[in-house]
């Protein structure tokens, strides 16, 4: 009974907080926009009608636009489940769509193999580099938050650096690599959209961690230490091997989601700033509450909203910046621990009095 209102609870605090999200972007669209009703058409509508029918490319390209956050939100749900506030997806992302990327340059291959060795190169650096937060972590009791942030810093420059000075096309008039082997792409499912292949193979990702979180010992151990990680040690659990083994599964699954992405949606490498998605990731997360299976539904809603706000900035001339706004505001109130906090007392309250009402009637 108490779980079931538990989830009751916490499926109305999410749809409040989303709520008042929509709604305080809603104020700054009346504040900003020429034509509200325009702007609100462009958020909510456009992005699957447009003129009466289906937009199926814009569909396509929300689907595509979920692939990446999809990686990241799992990386965080893994990380976020051992307790551990790790934000290192973001630049790991960026050094798992570098990898990919020369790989699928430099190190010609058979096609069908070419991209998959690309992206499992890609996702091994990128748990090998997650260790570093993890072991800073675990001996020297540093904070993984602090750490993985200014990480994400030190991948961007060392991955300029090398693309600047050592890989760039010079023959381009941007900044980029030379482009990539067609056997190294990873097709698109319908030419002319964003959606890649990598948009079925990031769900069968979330499958596959959510058998891991919810049906391994393993996963049974990382879910323990973030409830309780003192009663975790005393049972008998490694808790410093496993909160490693927490971040490196994270990094894994945010290099193979840079390398999909890059290898899917460009012909070369042309990232020149942090791409966004691992701070995307922490967002999906939180709205999925740390469940795999819930975070392609949240890398969902994210894409959905992130293409209206596009089309808003296009047609109503309403700044993109506006996703970042409704970002903000449902973390901030997911993070918030007195949000609802009254509610949340009266089902408590309520649970007692059924225990006891049920446990009185047996007597």
């Amino acid at each position: 009974m108490e779980n079931k209102h538990m989830m009751a609870f916490e499926f109305i605090r999410g749809f409040v907080a989303i709520f008042i999200a929509i709604l305080v972007a809603f104020i700054f669209i009346f504040i900003s926009a020429d034509d509200p009703g325009k702007a609100l058409n462009c958020l909510l509508i456009k992005p699957i009608i447009s003129n009466g029918a289906l937009n199926i490319k814009s569909i396509m390209t929300i689907l595509g636009r979920t692939t990446p956050i999809i990686f990241t939100g799992l990386a965080v749900c893994v990380m976020f489940s051992a307790d551990q506030f790790n934000l290192g997806a973001e630049g790991v992302t960026m050094l798992g769509g570098f990898i990919g990327a020369l790989i699928g340059i430099y190190v010609p291959m058979a096609a069908g193999i070419h991209s998959v060795v690309a992206v499992l190169i890609a996702a091994v650096v990128g748990g090998l580099v997650m260790i570093v937060p993890a072991l800073a972590k675990v001996k020297l009791k540093a904070s993984e938050m602090v750490i993985s942030l200014m990480m994400n810093y030190v991948i961007l420059y060392l991955v300029l650096h090398f693309l600047n000075n050592v890989f760039a096309d010079r023959s381009k008039g941007a900044t980029q690599t030379f482009p990539f082997e067609a056997t190294a792409k990873i097709g698109t499912v319908v030419q002319g959209t964003e959606l890649t292949y990598g948009f079925f193979i990031a769900l069968i990702a979330t499958v596959i961690v959510a058998i891991f979180m919810y049906r391994t010992r393993w996963g049974y151990a990382i879910r323990m230490i973030g409830i309780n990680e003192a009663f975790s040690k005393y049972s008998g659990i490694k808790v410093g091997a496993i909160i490693v083994a927490s971040q490196i599964i994270g990094g894994v699954l945010a290099g193979a989601g840079g390398a999909i992405e890059v290898l899917g949606r460009d012909i070369s490498f042309r990232w020149l700033d942090l791409p966004g998605y691992g701070w995307t990731g922490v967002t999906v997360a939180i709205l999925a509450k740390n469940n795999p299976i819930m975070v392609p539904l949240a890398a969902l809603f994210i894409a959905y909203l992130n293409r209206g706000c596009e089309l808003m900035s296009i047609y109503a001339g309403v700044p993109a910046e506006m996703l970042d706004i409704i970002q903000a505001v449902i973390f901030l109130f997911f993070a918030a621990e007195q949000f609802l906090a009254k509610y949340r007392q009266k089902l408590v309250v309520k649970d007692a009095k059924e225990e006891i009402s049920m446990k009185g009637e047996k007597a």
